[in-house]
């Protein structure tokens, strides 16, 4: 795929206070990108650049090869679609749709097969007529859909879309969101702060904090080859460790010389290891290559969340088996489930579930509402 769109030393703050610093990114034609980050990250701020609703402090915004950086956002061909669908109460569904086919002086004939296909699309044929407002989330998020698509954007943004829908809505959408992008093979640059959702619906992943890009890759990626502690730990649960790499292919932590498949770094260089919580077998006691207290039990239906002391440091292991609190275990890693990182100005920050409850992830869901 061709570039489309591409950041060149994109920065941008606002009251002095820096919130896209130097940004570097292309997005190529037909991708499902996601900008991925939590609350205040820059990711709704760059989002709003591409889009030219804001315009950057410093940097070159290209589109198709041409900076178009003092471009209007309505000379753009681009379109966004917001969590809040903006769509218009005393209009139906299908005068809704037609609006920018109207405002374009198309004629009724164009107007109807163009609704009709985009009804067709978004699977809300038969809705012509209805009022917007009796509608459920998911379906006026349909109509803004297919409002934002009648006029044949080159690129459609979207701002947290399924923020406002129940859970069950929300997984339903993302499927219909990646079906529709497939269908007809445009640009989609999606922001969001869920880790589920950014994995399960994007080609391309852009983990994003403090202004800046920590990675960029496939969900595969990004999930099992994080480049630093924030990556790590803000996608998916991640046990982050303090290490030591003895060699290539040999690494030391909490107190143990284990295998693993990394290499490259420097004799006895203090590296971070990361060990997924679905990658640790429990076994007895004698059998571990670590072992542990067990502190907290909590049953998540496909399994159970463990925690675990391990020398003050508190684990997070996902077993189907169940062990009880104050049980003495063993854990068992393989050498393909450590991964190595070099230490980054994150080190230290994450990875200890000491502090851990699902109130507190609530919390920060809850948090993430308001972005810049």
């Amino acid at each position: 795929m061709a570039k489309l769109i591409e950041l060149k030393g994109i920065s941008k703050s606002f009251d002095g206070e820096p919130v896209l610093n130097n940004i570097n990114l292309y997005i190529r034609d037909g991708e499902f990108i996601t900008l991925l980050g939590a609350s205040g990250c820059g990711k709704t701020t760059m989002l709003r650049i591409i889009g030219g609703f804001e315009t950057a402090d410093a940097g070159q915004l290209y589109f198709d090869g041409v900076e178009i950086s003092e471009v209007p956002a309505y000379k753009r061909q681009v379109n966004t679609v917001f969590q809040k669908y903006a769509l218009f109460p005393h209009l139906n569904v299908y005068e809704n749709i037609a609006f920018p086919l109207r405002l374009k002086k198309k004629s009724e004939e164009e107007i109807k097969k163009s609704v009709g296909d985009m009804l067709k699309m978004v699977a809300l044929t038969g809705f012509e007529n209805k009022s917007v407002s009796t509608l459920s989330g998911g379906q006026q998020q349909r109509v803004a859909i297919a409002r934002a698509l009648i006029s044949h954007p080159k690129v459609l943004l979207l701002d947290e879309p399924l923020g406002a829908l129940d859970l069950k809505l929300r997984k339903d959408m993302q499927n219909e969101l990646k079906n529709i992008q497939k269908a007809i093979g445009i640009t989609f640059i999606y922001v969001t702060h869920d880790q589920e959702e950014a994995l399960s619906m994007s080609d391309t992943v852009v983990v994003m904090a403090d202004g800046k890009i920590q990675q960029i890759g496939t969900p595969t990626d990004v999930y099992n080859e994080p480049k630093n502690a924030f990556v790590a730990d803000f996608i998916g649960e991640s046990n982050i460790v303090d290490g030591v790499m003895l060699a290539d292919k040999k690494a030391r932590f909490s107190g143990h010389t284990f295998d693993c498949v990394d290499g490259g770094f420097a004799k006895n260089e203090p590296v971070d290891v990361v060990v997924r919580p679905e990658d640790v077998d429990v076994v007895a006691p004698e059998k571990g290559m670590l072992t542990g207290t067990v502190t907290a039990v909590t049953f998540k239906g496909v399994h159970y969340e463990i925690i675990v002391d391990i020398g003050g440091f508190k684990w997070m292991i996902q077993s189907t088996d169940y062990v009880a609190p104050e049980q003495k275990i063993g854990l068992y890693i393989e050498p393909d489930a450590i991964h190595i990182m070099k230490k980054s100005e994150y080190s230290g920050k994450f990875g200890d579930y000491s502090t851990f409850s699902d109130e507190l992830e609530q919390l920060s869901d809850a948090d993430a509402a308001e972005e810049f």
